[in-house]
């Protein structure tokens, strides 16, 4: 690919969803897998800021591994960071402190030049329309449910956790974005009941009429019917224990502009109408779990009830 194609998106990712001003800082994070996408952020951003640098390192091996230190100093004390990485930074404890720092903060884990030229192809102005409409309608509930026809039924106790958002537009010290963006999630206290992933779930990656079934008790996974994901899962129960098959997050996806999945998490979860469900690791989202996994899986139909109303979920245009 013409590595020209990729200044467009980029200039959406430092303007219009990070608004880099000249007087700020930017780190740009990437690997050796995601080099030519980190070249047209670090381009872009070098145009409006002189103190912009590029950080390279060598892939992780899973979602979730903190980076080597000066990778986390780098983060740590710039003003802006984006962060397109082959393995995902966003539930790590470098990204966590670079907010903390006051950093404004966008992880791109997984992403392809496709998705990249795909996902940024977007108004992000809308895509926060949708999370604020979606958030009114669950914001106040204390369970959630879900439903869909191929069998999922399961039930989200918040408790005190907070619903977050993930809009695209981080604009405010300390926020923290996905991009490609749009969804509305929380990391439910308890969950019970059974969920069915008919979208896309690493590591199958889309599934085309392929259905993953788990069953939940008292907020963890009990069983799973697919041998790869429990395989992935189990090897991390074997570092951390049971906590691995933590339910750690319910999404509802809100970017009306993905009008069909491709096979890529990081965009197929936030396509408008979706709801997402991960695994793993959720301290970085509002929960207490702390573990280097953390696994979503895309319902392409569900339905969903708030303190049993039946909430309005965004629809692709």
């Amino acid at each position: 690919m013409d590595n020209s194609s990729l200044r467009r998106p980029a200039e959406t990712a430092i303007k219009q969803c990070l608004n880099l001003q000249p007087d700020e800082s930017c780190a740009v994070v990437t690997d050796d897998k995601r080099k030519a996408i980190g070249e047209a952020l670090a381009r872009v951003a070098a145009e409006i800021t002189e103190d912009t640098v590029f950080v390279r390192y060598p892939p992780g091996d899973q979602h979730g591994e903190e980076p080597p230190a000066p990778v986390a100093g780098a983060m740590r004390t710039a003003d802006v960071v984006l962060a397109p990485t082959t393995k995902s930074l966003s539930h790590t404890d470098a990204r966590s402190e670079a907010n903390a720092a006051g950093a404004r903060v966008a992880t791109l884990p997984g992403i392809t030049e496709d998705v990249f030229l795909m996902g940024l192809d977007a108004d992000y102005d809308s895509i926060r329309e949708h999370c604020e409409a979606v958030l009114e309608q669950v914001r106040d509930a204390g369970e959630i449910r879900v439903t869909s026809p191929q069998g999922t039924d399961i039930t989200f106790g918040l408790g005190s956790r907070e619903w977050r958002l993930d809009t695209g537009i981080v604009h405010e010290p300390g926020e923290m974005s996905n991009l490609p963006a749009g969804e509305v999630f929380v990391a439910p206290e308890t969950a019970d009941g059974r969920f069915v992933v008919d979208g896309t779930m690493r590591p199958h990656g889309k599934l085309d009429g392929k259905h993953l079934t788990f069953e939940v008790e008292d907020g963890f996974v009990t069983e799973i019917d697919d041998p790869d994901v429990r395989r992935e899962l189990d090897a991390a129960a074997e570092e951390v224990g049971r906590d691995a098959y933590n339910l750690a997050e319910l999404g509802i996806g809100t970017n009306v502009a993905v009008t069909e999945l491709v096979g890529s998490v990081l965009l197929d979860e936030k396509a408008g109408g979706t709801v997402h469900i991960a695994v793993g690791d959720d301290h970085a989202i509002g929960g207490d779990t702390h573990v280097p996994i953390h696994l979503d899986g895309i319902l392409t139909e569900p339905t969903v009830y708030a303190d049993g109303d039946r909430i309005e979920l965004p629809s692709a245009e």
